[in-house]
């Protein structure tokens, strides 16, 4: 007998629901609470994983919020789509239902292993030759795991198999070659359907996925209608609020830029000879080395001088010894390409030397949407692993490594050790200030301290990134000399005034804390160099934020390059004229410039380029809707119009340069363009 149509839907829908729950459940995980600690059965219950699938599936009755119908959506077409290819439908159940399985269970995995849900870079480990070496991060409670879910494929593959045998139907849209048959109205207009069918379900799924990413698009429209709220900085986030598959196909395609005129190895090549020569013309006045110096750089989350912003002020500095700081070594403003967030971008930028406005505009966090698919990416901690050893790079966070996927990131920059709050090595000593949520940079800055090498020839790249001033800010601090009348802002709203004063607050504390690191860093017999930047500005100035001519200085951070006693540029401050602004992409050549030290001819070029152009960001750093940001020395926006022939030149080199590294051939990695003379 042919099964009925009514029977296939059901399965459908069985099979697509079980899926949808199938995945959800692989990011969740059954909540741990303290002995001794009290909690009621109810909140035991919500709190479990039967509980955490309920609310994601009830969400859509109580809360109005549809992922779990959107996640339905999206694994049904999938679904279709294999059931359309194949046109047998009990062999489209089984294949697609073993691919769910199979998702589920390595989902499950990685989010115990990592915390992490898998992404499409993590193919790139199974068909990088990696395979075989998967099961070795396996335990015995994942191999139970692992047996059920056999069991359950093979139950799977063989009721379809049997009844793929019950069914007569042998495709879901019939038709033969049979010579007797095939010429038939019937036969023709059955195969035009099967066909048409096949390659419209395909082009739907791919269309979805290359527009998910896009804003405008018709994938994204129809996602965001359905409750989609992506969580770029976040796949863990992502995962568990929007859906595991959702988190996967907005990861699975993004567009990283255009390929720029003349792009090819024989350009690359002179591209290369150019530099080089550049970076000799420029080593010829230059004694020392990157590497005779530790170099410590702090990304300080939200830092900025709140009193820059129009209508704010306080009967008090809260930022003194920074400012006393910035007076009297090479210092300005830094052009953030975020405001209220994107810390990794501007991380980014400043390990690798790239720009986030050479970009396309779906690229929105390189962390996430990029690096992963990466197998070569030089940064800049890489030439201290060339001249000191793979150890003489680490990495700090006050927070969780998975944030930004920099647990996986800072392994393929070749960071050997990841200090954060979880995890190994963990920063276990971290304290908040008050009733602050996050670590204050004082604990931060302690650990950092106490992982400095000091013994000779054993100079480090030390990454860090900060919390204290991460939002929210509801009044943590006590005895806040910012409230009440040591606040003197105006226009400002009262939604406003609280968050204020107490970033404000926060910003003190950062501002005394850097201090005294400085100073204990001056008490080290050996030469260490800081950049101290903030990442970008709080998204707390809504009034400010509402004035369009406002737009870049909210995107305007305070940034610092200062030596110990012990460095031989203890004392250098380089010129305002050229340092008074930048962005991230430029510190370490303006790092190599502030120690007179010898530089790759892509640190020349970076030289060349701050030089014609202080400061670049993506056209949000000014409200634009599509132009790119460019500062000249006194912080004036260039127009794209009114740059000189030099200056498009230079953009069209650093063009070539990000393309070639992270979405072309990679010519560069067979030059010496990123290699230091010495």
């Amino acid at each position: 007998m042919r099964f009925p149509f009514a029977f296939y839907a059901i399965v459908f829908i069985v099979v697509t629901a079980a899926s949808v729950l199938g995945l959800q459940w692989s990011v969740y995980s059954e909540p741990t609470y303290a002995k001794g600690q009290v909690v009621d059965d109810q909140t035991k219950a919500l709190n479990s994983v039967a509980g955490q699938l309920t609310s994601f599936v009830s969400q859509i009755w109580l809360h109005q919020s549809y992922q779990a119908w959107l996640n339905f959506i999206v694994l049904g077409v999938l679904y279709l789509m294999v059931i359309l290819v194949i046109n047998r439908f009990w062999v489209a159940t089984a294949i697609f239902g073993t691919l769910m399985t199979v998702f589920a269970i390595a989902d499950k995995i990685k989010v115990e292993l990592r915390n992490e849900p898998i992404i499409p870079a993590d193919l790139q480990f199974i068909t990088g030759g990696n395979g075989d070496s998967i099961m070795s991060f396996t335990t015995k409670k994942d191999m139970i795991l692992i047996n059920s879910a056999v069991t359950g494929v093979i139950w799977l593959i063989v009721v379809c198999v049997v009844l793929q045998f019950l069914d007569r139907r042998r495709g879901l849209i019939p038709y033969t070659w049979k010579c007797s048959e095939f010429v038939s109205v019937k036969n023709i207009t059955a195969m035009v359907c099967r066909w048409v069918a096949a390659v419209l379900s395909v082009v739907l799924c791919v269309s979805f996925t290359w527009g998910l990413p896009v804003e405008g698009s018709w994938a994204k429209n129809f996602a965001s209608g359905l409750s989609d709220a992506p969580q770029l900085w976040n796949a863990m986030g992502d995962a568990a609020a929007n859906g595991p598959a959702m988190n996967f196909l907005r990861l699975a395609h993004v567009k990283i830029m255009d390929k720029p005129n003349g792009y090819n190895k024989k350009s690359m090549e002179i591209l290369a000879k150019k530099y080089a020569s550049e970076a000799d013309t420029i080593n010829q006045t230059r004694t020392a080395n990157l590497t005779d110096n530790t170099v410590i750089m702090v990304l300080s989350e939200s830092f900025s001088d709140p009193t820059r912003v129009p209508g704010v002020s306080f009967a008090e500095d809260p930022m003194p010894q920074i400012r006393a700081i910035k007076s009297e070594t090479t210092s300005g403003l830094m052009l953030s390409p975020g405001y209220g967030g994107g810390t990794a971008n501007i991380e980014y930028q400043a390990l690798t030397g790239l720009n986030m406005a050479n970009y396309d505009s779906s690229l929105s966090i390189a962390y996430q949407q990029l690096v992963p698919k990466l197998k070569w990416t030089p940064t800049f901690n890489q030439i201290w692993n060339e001249a000191n050893g793979k150890s003489s790079s680490i990495a700090f966070h006050a927070y969780s490594r998975t944030m930004y996927l920099r647990d996986s990131n800072y392994k393929k920059f070749g960071f050997s050790k990841f200090y954060a709050s979880d995890g190994k090595p963990e920063l276990s000593d971290l304290t908040p200030i008050d009733s602050g949520w996050y670590a204050s940079d004082s604990s931060l800055y302690s650990d950092i301290l106490a992982n400095i090498n000091t013994d000779e020839g054993s100079n480090q790249f030390i990454q860090s990134v900060t919390m204290q001033n991460h939002l929210p800010y509801n009044d943590w601090y006590q005895n806040n000399q910012f409230q009440d009348s040591g606040d003197t802002s105006s226009d400002i709203s009262d939604d406003e005034k609280t968050s204020i004063e107490t970033y404000a607050k926060g910003v003190n504390y950062t501002d005394q804390a850097t201090a005294d690191l400085l100073n204990q860093l001056n008490q080290i017999g050996r030469p260490i160099t800081v950049i101290f930047y903030g990442d970008h500005l709080p998204g707390i100035y809504s009034t400010a934020n509402e004035d369009k001519h406002n737009q870049i200085t909210l995107h305007e951070t305070d940034y610092f390059i200062w030596s110990n006693a012990a460095s031989a540029s203890a004392t250098t401050k380089l010129d305002d004229a050229s340092n008074a602004y930048t962005s991230s992409n430029y510190f370490m050549a303006q790092v190599a410039q502030h120690l007179n030290a010898k530089i790759s001819p892509y640190l020349a070029f970076l030289t060349e380029m701050h030089a014609a152009i202080p400061a670049i960001s993506v056209p949000a750093s000014a409200g634009d809707a599509s132009k790119p940001v460019y500062l000249d020395a006194d912080g004036n926006r260039i127009q794209p119009k009114d740059l000189t022939t030099q200056q498009k030149e230079l953009l069209h080199d650093y063009q070539l340069i990000q393309y070639d590294l992270t979405a072309g051939k990679q010519y560069l990695k067979n030059t010496d363009f990123m290699a230091v003379s010495k």
